[in-house]
């Protein structure tokens, strides 16, 4: 459930640059600008933008995978950048990742119980990881039924399911520890549309089964507008627009939130 002024995630003027050569010079080149929002607990905050915009950097600096070159980064109340070992650790079991390709995301030579399985052996002294095989068996059916699929999936491998199936075995992973907040970069763009909507359904669903908080990243405005409680529009780099879903989408202040409006089209009715 959304609860508004309980931060979970804050971003304070944070940007991040890479050096680039340019010809016999190394220069610093801004990949993100001095961006600051919250994502409160209970709430999906999406966040859009064309490719190149710097959506998935940002990603990738909550996850603690790449530090900001300026501005600070909280999770919890804890700096990740500053963090130590340990307390990345403990954040890494509260926060999980669902990428973009759900094939490339999965290890072909594990088979979905493996696969399912692999967060408990990682994090084997959390209480909330199941101890013994059958405990951890019993525990990936109910985690694969979450999320549609049978137990029979469990002794099978990545290549012997459809692109929708396996982003539901991506989906059963995170959810494995039991985290109060998923990171989805653009979840399901490589998926047919119908595929797609389903998977979008999916996780409404789990939302409210589970009270999760999801920072939702994705280029199609529509898809966007339909799973988030607010939205974030990035641009270059920069953050140029953010408001409630709604009201946003209805009265955009920006001209590329309204280019970004026109550009993609509606939602099928399956996930409308």
């Amino acid at each position: 459930m959304y609860h508004q002024g309980m931060a979970l995630v804050e971003l304070e003027a944070v940007s991040k640059s890479y050096p680039r050569r340019s010809g016999l010079r190394t220069e610093l080149h801004p990949v993100v600008q001095d961006i600051s929002l919250t994502i409160e607990k209970g709430e999906t905050l999406g966040l859009v933008g064309e490719s190149g915009s710097g959506k998935t950097t940002v990603a990738r600096m909550i996850l603690g995978l790449v530090q900001p070159t300026s501005g600070s980064v909280r999770v919890d109340g804890v700096d990740v950048a500053r963090a130590s070992a340990a307390e990345l650790r403990s954040l890494r079991r509260q926060m999980q990742p669902v990428f973009q390709d759900p094939f490339a995301a999965l290890n072909p030579r594990m088979t979905v119980l493996q696969v399912v399985t692999e967060p408990w052996l990682i994090h084997c002294d959390d209480e909330r990881s199941p101890r013994g095989k059958a405990a951890q068996r019993t525990a990936a059916v109910e985690l694969l039924m979450n999320v549609g699929l049978e137990e029979s999936a469990l002794a099978r491998y990545p290549h012997e399911f459809s692109g929708g199936q396996r982003q539901r075995i991506n989906i059963a992973r995170a959810l494995a520890l039991r985290p109060g907040f998923l990171i989805l970069d653009e979840p399901v763009s490589a998926l047919d549309v119908s595929v797609g909507a389903q998977i979008v359904n999916l996780l409404r669903q789990l939302q409210r089964d589970h009270g999760l908080t999801y920072l939702f990243i994705s280029h199609s405005m529509p898809l966007v507008r339909y799973l988030s409680t607010r939205i974030a529009v990035m641009e270059r780099g920069r953050l140029v627009e953010t408001g409630e879903a709604e009201t946003l989408c209805a009265a955009p202040r920006e001209a590329y939130t309204s280019q970004l409006l026109a550009a993609t089209p509606e939602l099928p009715s399956s996930a409308a």
